[in-house]
């Protein structure tokens, strides 16, 4: 059966809306990023988010998405290396935060050039952004379960009907994702954080991402027993 109304690419323009609009894997790296690294740093991983959507698209069209659907094991194997990644991408942010914790306790003057976080590579930043979301569990259970019933379309061939779909995915991260990092940017630049305060932020970030991870971990070792 195939999809060939517009009406098709709103209902999905809802459903990526809905699962992107959730709180997960994808926006906490943003937000960590953001607090980490600057706007800067959260523009880095946003850019790697939404390549990382777009090779989703590419995935799929490869067959690689039709693989897993044949092999559930292969779900379950995914679903523990995106926890893995998650959880060390918590631990970074934790120990981002410790350091920021030695910095509070420098004299001010020495804090204050000491403060920024080690600059890394915005590049760095950007190739882990695509690694978080092709490593997402959630965006993998969508493309599996959701992306194939609006992949075929009677009035555009199977190549138009993905670059339509994955501009929707791209336009909905930049969308939501884009205004949490904008919120984050503009609350920093009101009202600079006290390193304390930020530290608190991205300590309680790193947690939850370990906490999913170790939900996500959980969930994909009991799969693969059964």
């Amino acid at each position: 059966m195939t999809m060939d109304t517009s009406s098709s690419l709103w209902l999905f323009f809802a459903l990526t809306f809905g699962i992107i609009v959730l709180p997960g894997m994808d926006m906490a790296f943003i937000t960590g990023s953001a607090l980490a690294r600057g706007l800067r740093g959260g523009v880095a991983a946003l850019a790697g988010i939404v390549v990382g959507g777009l090779l989703h698209v590419l995935i799929n069209l490869s067959g690689v998405a039709a693989l897993l659907r044949w092999w559930p094991g292969a779900f379950q194997l995914l679903l523990l290396a995106g926890s893995a990644y998650m959880a060390w991408i918590g631990w970074g942010l934790m120990r981002s935060a410790r350091q920021l914790g030695k910095v509070e306790n420098m004299p001010e003057g020495a804090a204050a050039q000491a403060a920024p976080m080690p600059a890394g590579s915005l590049w760095a930043v950007f190739r882990s952004g695509i690694l978080n979301c092709l490593l997402n569990p959630k965006a993998y259970a969508f493309m599996l379960a959701v992306f194939p019933a609006f992949l075929r379309s009677e009035v555009r061939s199977v190549g138009a009907q993905a670059f339509l779909l994955g501009a929707i995915i791209a336009g909905n991260q930049i969308a939501i994702y884009g205004t949490v990092l904008l919120l984050v940017a503009l609350a920093h630049k009101a009202r600079p954080p006290r390193l304390a305060t930020q530290r608190r932020m991205m300590f309680g970030v790193g947690l939850l991402l370990i906490l999913a991870a170790l939900a996500g971990l959980w969930g994909g070792w009991h799969g693969l027993e059964a």
